[in-house]
């Protein structure tokens, strides 16, 4: 399959190898190891591995091959490669190519973990850090230095939903000769295409919107063949960090109906934040899909859609919260997100409880604030859940 193709059809056939056998289903090559015919043979494999030859499961296989294709057609990317979780991709796209003396920036509404290892790790490794407002351009201006190696965004924040410009920052994080890495998992490479807005590499939690169901966790990293079959793959295979065949099955699959979901869902997200705007238990709904986003003019530019996850602010704070979340029947109470069942998180407990109190209040994570994020339920049904346990 090729980029000719619209993403729905490469979505369903996009990277597909298949045997002798001609199976309908991509095949799950659940092998650690591959053999050679010959002693030759595998001094020449190890010395250049050639198209569809693989050596190690942790190297490569062809079920995780189709994945890292498929996705890669989805994204608009030269290349990917797979990884056990989200987390581990943010890892090793980070440590692959920084070193001792290098200087990174970074918004800082992150994720509890990216914050911990751009925060913790990464200074301890000798990399200085700075922190920016990720919605303030001029700070990005600011913050950019000569050795300035990388910068880090999350597109959308997690749970305050923040929408950065990622073409604006992209030109300054260039203008030094710097990389900028997107972690594009709230928006997911349905809603955009963040490497055709100046990214250079990009990343997902597949765990999300990509698996969709709850299975199994995964990540992804996108970028150029130079950089992800150069320092990123040497950096992972060493490193152990890759994904299985069995998760990449599952993956791989869920590719085909990835567009589907996150539609309806983004769709049930609109009419569900509609139907909560100016409640009265609530001091605000956050959701970029409503014009009163303080990013609704760039979402509209730069988004096809407002994404699946809403955040709601309960003005009576932590004890309204834990009874709101009590009380629901459908939407469930977890800490994951973008999956067909309907899941509500109380993020100052959870996902951002290791962060100070300062820094959450910092950050716009108050102990009334729940993130919503929306399956595939009807959304009448989610509505009338939510308004019920609200009242």
């Amino acid at each position: 399959m090729t980029n000719s193709y619209k993403s729905r059809t490469n979505l369903v056939h996009g990277g597909t190898r298949r045997s002798q056998y001609g199976e309908l289903s991509e095949a799950i090559f659940l092998t650690q190891g591959f053999v050679y015919d010959t002693a030759e043979a595998a001094e020449a494999r190890f010395v250049e591995t050639g198209e569809d030859e693989y050596i190690y499961a942790r190297y490569g296989n062809p079920t995780v091959a189709m994945f890292e294709d498929r996705i890669a057609l989805l994204e608009g990317a030269e290349a990917a490669f797979a990884t056990a979780s989200g987390m581990a991709a943010v890892n090793a796209a980070l440590f692959c190519q920084l070193k001792a003396g290098d200087h990174i920036v970074s918004s800082k509404a992150l994720f509890g973990s990216c914050l911990y290892i751009i925060e913790n790790l990464l200074p301890q490794f000798g990399i200085e850090v700075s922190f920016v407002e990720g919605t303030d351009l001029d700070q990005w201006r600011a913050a950019m230095r000569p050795d300035t190696k990388l910068a880090f965004l999350e597109s959308m924040s997690n749970p305050t939903l923040e929408v950065i410009d990622i073409k604006a920052v992209a030109e300054i994080v260039h203008s030094v000769d710097a990389q900028l890495i997107v972690d594009n998992v709230f928006v997911t490479p349905v809603f955009q295409r963040s490497m055709e807005l100046g990214a250079d590499v990009v990343v997902y939690s597949a765990t999300k919107h990509i698996d969709g169901q709850g299975r199994c966790l995964g990540g992804v990293v996108l970028g150029n063949k130079d950089f992800i079959r150069g320092p990123f793959e040497a950096y992972t295979k060493h490193t152990g960090g890759a994904l299985s065949p069995f998760n990449a099955w599952v993956m791989l699959k869920s590719l085909e109906t990835i567009d589907l979901r996150c539609r309806a869902q983004a769709d049930s997200a609109l009419i569900i934040a509609k139907a909560l705007e100016n409640h009265p238990k609530l001091s605000n709904v956050i959701f970029p899909g409503l014009a009163s986003h303080p990013q609704y003019a760039l979402v509209q530019k730069q988004m096809q859609a407002g994404g699946t996850v809403i955040s709601i602010d309960l003005l009576q704070g932590k004890q309204a919260a834990f009874e709101f979340l009590n009380r629901l029947q459908i939407m469930l109470i977890s800490n994951n997100l973008a999956d067909a069942k309907s899941i509500a998180t109380h993020p100052a407990t959870t996902t951002h409880q290791r962060l100070t109190p300062e820094q959450r209040e910092s950050l716009g994570i108050s102990d009334g604030l729940v993130r919503l994020s929306i399956g595939l339920e009807d959304p009448d049904d989610l509505v009338a859940d939510i308004l019920n346990a609200l009242n």
